[in-house]
C-alpha cells in the first residue's frame, strides 16, 4: 500500500467545533472530496450503522473513494465510556462499542481508532494500573479486528491533556509490545506529536514500523501549511521508515472545510509528489 490522502467527516454533535474538516452531511462531503483528489475519507460517527453499510458503500463507489479508518471518540463523548474506567462495567461496555465498530468498519475494509476511549487515570498512582488495563485491552481488541476482517486496530497516544497513559509515539509503541498486541498499529497525530515529542522526526522514528495511520495536521490543528510543522521533514521521514498508509486531515475545518481541504491535498502533492 502505497502514501494516501484522506480526509475526516463528522456526524457527532457533541463534538461540534472539534478538529474536522467535514460535517453532517456525508454524501455532499464525499463528493468534494473526491472532486479535490483525496484518496478516502475517515468518519467520526455517533454509533455504529449511523451510516447504514450499504449506503455508505454506495456512496463511497458513487465518488470512487475508500474509507481510511472510523473514530470509536463518540464512545467517550456520548456515553463516557473508557476502557480504563475503576468500574469494570464500564469497561465491558466500552469494549463492546469499540467491538460494534470495528464490525461496522470491517465490512468497509477500515481499522477503527481507539483516541478519546483509552481514558486516563485519575490519579498518579493508578496510572501504571490504568496502563496494564489499557494495554489488555488493546491487545484483545486487535485480536478481534485482525482475526475477524484481517486488519489492524490503530491507538492513538494523545497529548498530556487528554491522557496521561501515553503520549508519545515511543510510549505507544512499547505499551503494544508490552501486552502483545502485534495486530495494533500507531496513529501518529501531528498536532499531539507537536506537543509532546521531542521533535516529530525523532517520534515518527521512535514509532518506526508500528505506525499505520497519520493524522495529517498543523501545529495549530488547522490545516496543514497554516502552522508551523515541516512537512517536507514529516513525509521525509515517513518515507524513510517505509510508511505505508493514509495521511488524513484531522483538522479544523478554518476558514471554511474546502479551503482546509484544499490546503491538505495541496501539501500532500507537494511534498509527496503525487
Amino acid at each position: 500500500m502505497p502514501i494516501l490522502s484522506a480526509v475526516t467527516i463528522s456526524l457527532v454533535e457533541e463534538a461540534r467545533g472539534g478538529p474536522f474538516v467535514f460535517w453532517d452531511d456525508v454524501e455532499a462531503s464525499c463528493q468534494v472530496a473526491s472532486e479535490l483528489g483525496f484518496d478516502a475519507v475517515e468518519l467520526f460517527a455517533p454509533e455504529p450503522g449511523f451510516v447504514p453499510v450499504k449506503t455508505f458503500k454506495e456512496i463511497l463507489s458513487r465518488y470512487n473513494l475508500k474509507l481510511a479508518a472510523v473514530g470509536t471518540g463518540a464512545g467517550w463523548l456520548k456515553k463516557q465510556l473508557s476502557l480504563t474506567s475503576p468500574n469494570a462495567e464500564i469497561r465491558q461496555a466500552a469494549k463492546k462499542f469499540i467491538t460494534s465498530m470495528i464490525e461496522y468498519g470491517g465490512q468497509l475494509g477500515a481499522p477503527a481508532i481507539i483516541g478519546s476511549m483509552q481514558g486516563k487515570a485519575a490519579s498518579s498512582a493508578s496510572i501504571a494500573e490504568c496502563r496494564m488495563l489499557l494495554g489488555e485491552a488493546l491487545a484483545e481488541l486487535c485480536h478481534h479486528s485482525h482475526s475477524r476482517f484481517g486488519l489492524p486496530l490503530i491507538y492513538e497516544p494523545l497529548n498530556r491533556y487528554e491522557t496521561n497513559l501515553c503520549n508519545t509515539q515511543g510510549d505507544g509503541a512499547h505499551l503494544l509490545q508490552t501486552y502483545g498486541a502485534p495486530d495494533c498499529k500507531l496513529l501518529a497525530d501531528l498536532f499531539h506529536m507537536n506537543i509532546e515529542e521531542i521533535n516529530i522526526t525523532q517520534g515518527l522514528l521512535d514509532g518506526g514500523s508500528w505506525i499505520g495511520h497519520i493524522h495529517y495536521v498543523d501545529s495549530n490543528r488547522n490545516a496543514a501549511g497554516m502552522g508551523h510543522i515541516d512537512f517536507a521533514q514529516v513525509i521525509a521521514t515517513l518515507k524513510q521508515i517505509n510508511y505505508e498508509g493514509y495521511l488524513s486531515a484531522e483538522a479544523r475545518s478554518l476558514p471554511d472545510a474546502r479551503t482546509a481541504a484544499q490546503a491538505t491535498i495541496d501539501s500532500i502533492r507537494q511534498h509527496l509528489g503525487k
